[in-house]
Parts: structure tokens; sequence; C-alpha cells
């Protein structure tokens, strides 16, 4: 058998440029980076501006009057009216603004854990439980995201207009209860993440299934479930289209509310926009204060554990 000689490794490390030597003694490689240029931070800048520009127009028409929106010579400085633009908002009597403000918060909150509860014991199922017809279930639950919401509102309302619940806020939130892209996505993260050895380990030291998918699974998936939570609630608060259809003025979302707003024959749209904002308001706290997880989450789905 013939032996392959190497040559030393300071030899090698000779011909390394960036080579230093520690306080040790020995050599250490630095390894320089690829660095952003110019051109990516221009870009990068002209992305953050065109996401930044709807708000601050929002903000600059809901800041003024009536007539700001119309104005040739408008200004690009805010005015001093948004206070109490926001103040026609929650003080109409129209809109209840304070309750429409509620039912978003209680029902987006309710739909969002009630999504990351059954997608990730659905998830864990598909991935690492072995049953009959697991991949053509899971197959199904997929195709069912290429079903547009249209197609069911008819028979939908007919259901819930018999069953007596139109008008009341639980006709939203029960077709919400579960979702095919949170399925498929913690199905995805899970079977990437853990490993089967550390499932079989933890059967080997006797716990059951129910206590492995407790202390193992849902430890790995926090990140999942963090991001999953942040957009099926920002989906949920953001819906219009279902709960325009099924709720009435005594028991709105805050979208549904915000409607009424321009249901008149002239629409102020310095109020309009002044209650827009208002409704972004309760989003951006939510992402300023999980927004690192919301990060990791997608970073740990982007990476295969």
């Amino acid at each position: 058998m013939t032996s392959i000689s190497y040559p030393p490794l300071a030899i090698i490390e000779e011909g390394i440029p960036n080579a230093k030597r520690s306080r040790r003694g020995r050599r250490t490689t630095k390894i320089r980076g690829v660095r952003a240029g110019t051109w990516v931070y221009i870009g990068l800048g002209v992305v953050a501006l065109s996401a930044i520009f709807p708000y601050y127009w929002s903000f600059l028409i809901g800041s003024g009057t009536a007539a700001t929106i119309n104005d040739p010579s408008m200004s690009w400085i805010p005015g001093g009216n948004f206070i109490a633009n926001a103040l026609a908002v929650v003080n109409d009597p129209a809109v209840n603004f304070w309750l429409a403000l509620w039912n978003s918060i209680y029902s987006s909150a309710l739909i969002a854990a009630s999504v990351v509860i059954f997608s990730t014991l659905a998830g864990w199922a598909f991935a690492k439980l072995r049953f009959r017809g697991s991949k053509w279930l899971l197959t199904f639950v997929v195709a069912t995201m290429a079903v547009p919401m249209q197609l069911g509102v008819v028979p939908l309302y007919i259901l819930f207009a018999d069953l007596g619940w139109t008008g009341t806020i639980g006709a939203v939130i029960v077709p919400a209860l579960t979702s095919a892209f949170g399925v498929f996505w913690m199905t995805q993260y899970l079977g990437q993440t853990v490993p089967d050895e550390l499932i079989e380990a933890s059967r080997m030291d006797g716990a059951s299934m129910i206590r492995t998918f407790w202390t193992v699974g849902v430890v790995a998936a926090r990140p999942a479930a963090a991001m999953l939570f942040l957009f099926t609630f920002v989906g949920a608060w953001n819906n219009f289209f279902w709960p325009f259809i099924v709720l009435d003025r005594q028991s709105p979302t805050l979208p549904v509310a915000l409607a009424l707003l321009q249901s008149n024959y002239f629409v102020d749209y310095s109020i309009v926009l002044a209650g827009v904002l208002l409704a972004t308001i309760p989003l951006i706290l939510l992402f300023i204060v999980a927004g690192k997880q919301l990060v990791s989450g997608i970073m740990a789905g982007a990476v295969k554990g």
C-alpha cells in the first residue's frame, strides 16, 4: 500500500498571504469575506424607501385635511391634523372603533394560536410518524392551498347562516383554525430539524410519543412556530373579504369598521388614512417585540439542521 506524504503545515502556510502567528507561536489564517458593494447598498436603500413610502404617504394625507389629497401644491411635510383625524375615527359612532379593535386582537390571536398548535401536531405526525397513506394525505393538504377561498364563500355563508352564527365573531374564527400552509411549513421544518435518532433515544428511555413530542418536538419547533404565529396573526388581522361578508356593523373587525368610513357619498381620505395608520400600529409593535423570533424562524427554516 502506497502511503501519501503531505508537506508540513508550515510550508503550506508560507504560501497563504494573510497567515499570522498567534501568541502561542501557531499560525492563524485570516480569511477575508466578501463585502457588499456600493450598488448593493443603493439597491437595499431603494427597496427600503419603496416599502416606507406608502406608510409616509398615508401619514402625509392623514395629517392634513379633506382637501389635501386634491391640492396640486401639496407640501411633503406632514400637517398637524393627525391627532384630530385619529380622534374623529375613534369617536365616530358608526365605526365602533374600540369594539372593532378588540375583535381584531381577539380573533387574530386565537386564530394564530390555533394554527400553531394544530400545525405543529400535524407537522410532527407527517414528519416523524409512519402511518398508511401519510404521503397522500399530506399531498391532499398541500393541494388545498390551490383552491381559492372565494369558491367556498357561498356554501360557507349558508352553513353559518343555518347555525345562526352570522354577525358573530365566531364565524370569522372557526374557518381559520387550521392552515394548510402551516401544516406544510411545520412538516418540512420538523423533518429537517429533529433527527430520528433523537426520537429513538427518547423512546428507548421509556418516554411515550406524547412526551417525546412535548420535550423534543415542541422545543425544536419554537423558532418556526413563532414565525408561523406572526404571519398568521398578520393575515388574520388584515383579512377583509370574509369578515366583511359575514359580520355586521354591531360586531365588526377593524378592517370592516374602517370600510364604513368611506361608505358615504363624500369620502374624507384624511380620516380614512388616519384610521388605516391606527390599524397598523399594533402590527408594528408586534414586529418590534417579536422581530428576533421572526428572523430566527426564517433563518432556521432556510438552513437544514
